[in-house]
Formats: C-alpha cells, sequence, structure tokens
C-alpha cells in the first residue's frame, strides 16, 4: 500500500523540535525550499496496490536518502545518526524528538529499488529546484554542463610477459595433469621465483638482469610446453596404432567368419538328415 499523508497533532507533554533547535541551521533552511510535495507526488506513483501496511513518509525516505548521499554514510549509520541528530529529523518532517529509529536499515534498499533511476533523478531535480530558489545557482547555470574527469588506475594486474609467461606454465601443467601425462618437471617452485625477480629488477632499474631472467622463464616455459606436444603427440600415435590393429582384427574376424559360413553352405547333405 501507498504512503498515507502524516497527521501532525498537538501535544502538551512535548516541546516541538523547531522550538528547540537553530532556525538558521543549513540543513532547516534547505527544507524550507524544497517541494516535498511534489516529490512525495512522484515517490507514490510506484505504489500500484492498495493492499497491504502503509508505506513510510515518502519526505522521510527521500530526507534520508539525501542525507545519506550528503554526508557518505551507509544505511544503517544514516538510520541511527538520525535517531542522535534533531536536525534531521526536522529536515525530514518530524515535530517531535524521536528516539526509535525510523525504518528499518534495509527498507532503504527497497525503496531506491522501487524508486529506480526516475525516482533518483526526481531527488535530484527538487535539489537544482531548491538551489534555484536560495540563489545558489542561476537557471543559466544548468544550461551546460561541465564535466570535469580524472585518470585514476585501476587494480588491476597489467599482461607483463613475466605473468602470462608464468600463467602459460601454469595452464600447460594443469592441463597435462588432468590428461594424465607426467611431465619431466613442471618448475612449479623455481618459474614464480623467477617472477618475483623480474619484477623486482624492472622495480630496480636493472633491466640487464631481469632481461636475463625473463630468458630463462621463456626457457623453462618452452621446455614444459614441448615435453607436452612430445607425449600428445606419441599418445596420438598410441591411439593410431591401437585403433589400426582393431581395424585389422575386425576385418580378420569378418574373412574368417564369412569363408566359415561359406564352407557350411558348400557341405553336402547326409542321406540320413535328408528323409528326416
Amino acid at each position: 500500500m501507498g504512503p498515507k499523508t502524516p497527521v501532525t497533532e498537538g501535544d502538551f507533554f512535548r516541546q516541538p523540535l523547531c522550538e528547540q533547535i537553530n532556525l538558521k541551521h543549513p540543513l532547516i533552511r534547505l527544507a524550507d525550499l524544497i517541494n516535498w510535495e511534489r516529490l512525495g507526488a512522484s515517490m507514490t506513483g510506484s505504489f500500484v496496490s492498495a493492499k497491504g501496511r502503509a508505506a513510510s513518509s515518502p519526505r522521510l525516505i527521500a530526507g534520508l536518502l539525501y542525507l545519506q548521499h550528503a554526508f557518505d554514510l551507509s544505511d544503517e549509520e544514516v538510520v541511527w545518526q538520525w535517531v542522535e541528530n534533531p536536525c534531521w529529523q526536522v529536515f525530514t518532517g518530524q515535530t517531535y524528538l524521536q528516539t526509535e529509529p525510523p525504518v528499518d536499515p534495509s527498507s532503504l534498499t527497497r525503496w531506491r529499488k522501487r524508486l529506480g533511476e526516475a525516482g533518483v533523478e526526481e531527488l535530484l531535480a527538487g535539489t537544482i529546484e531548491a538551489a534555484k530558489r536560495a540563489g545558489v545557482i542561476k537557471a543559466s547555470s544548468v544550461k551546460r554542463v561541465i564535466v570535469d574527469t580524472t585518470v585514476m588506475e585501476k587494480a588491476i594486474a597489467h599482461p607483463t610477459d613475466s605473468r602470462l609467461l608464468e600463467r602459460c606454465r601454469e595452464h600447460l601443467v594443469k592441463a597435462a595433469a588432468r590428461n594424465g601425462l607426467k611431465l619431466r618437471q613442471n618448475y612449479n617452485r623455481e618459474a614464480p621465483r623467477l617472477g618475483l625477480q623480474i619484477g623486482r629488477y624492472a622495480h630496480a632499474k636493472q633491466y640487464k638482469r631481469m632481461r636475463k631472467a625473463l630468458r630463462t622463464l621463456r626457457s623453462r616455459v618452452g621446455w614444459v610446453m614441448r615435453d607436452v606436444e612430445r607425449q600428445m603427440a606419441h599418445v596420438a600415435d598410441s591411439a593410431h596404432t591401437v585403433a589400426d590393429n582393431s581395424s585389422t582384427r575386425v576385418s580378420s574376424v569378418a574373412v574368417i567368419s564369412s569363408s566359415r559360413q561359406r564352407r557350411l553352405q558348400a557341405r553336402p547333405v547326409s542321406n540320413a538328415s535328408r528323409y528326416n
């Protein structure tokens, strides 16, 4: 079920938060500039079912999402800091001080999925309109957007020669083990050590030693590759030999059976069996 409009009722035993906090706080001033009715109408449009429990207030969810993005907080952090900060409570539409979390942190994830990209764009449009009302930006400022990009290296492993050779050797050794091939030597201890040495020599700019270690690693990988190719060729020749022997035996059996059948057909029939 969609959210219902909260009805504010007076309480003689509690003092409103607006009378206890500084009304010149930036969040309080921002709350007066945002068109919460427009945001509520756009957020309640995704509720198509009239059954079930009523959803939370759209202003509460929109305010929590804005605070989460502004202060770079997780779902749990923004909910618990909302309990401790009265200005945040006034920003999200609360009249009196609340001492319990307004929603479960997991509900923010469901709200984000329900809003989708269009709902997030509506929240962004609401903040831009609030900035225009406050005079922070001009209407002409949003006609052209200047995007400043910064190139950052990702935490990826670059395909260096030593790393590619080591990966090739690892795949060859694993393939040989799967096919039951017994290698003369797999260099499981020497090849990783050479890869580390190559990286250290390159970092220290000792390129002569680096190239020497790289040649050694390349020769080790070549030995493993030729050993695998040799054994695979031997296995293939053995398979062809077995197949040829099997076909020869099958043809011999066929010739013997056909000749035996011809002899049985040409055998004369005895008199006793003729009259029976």
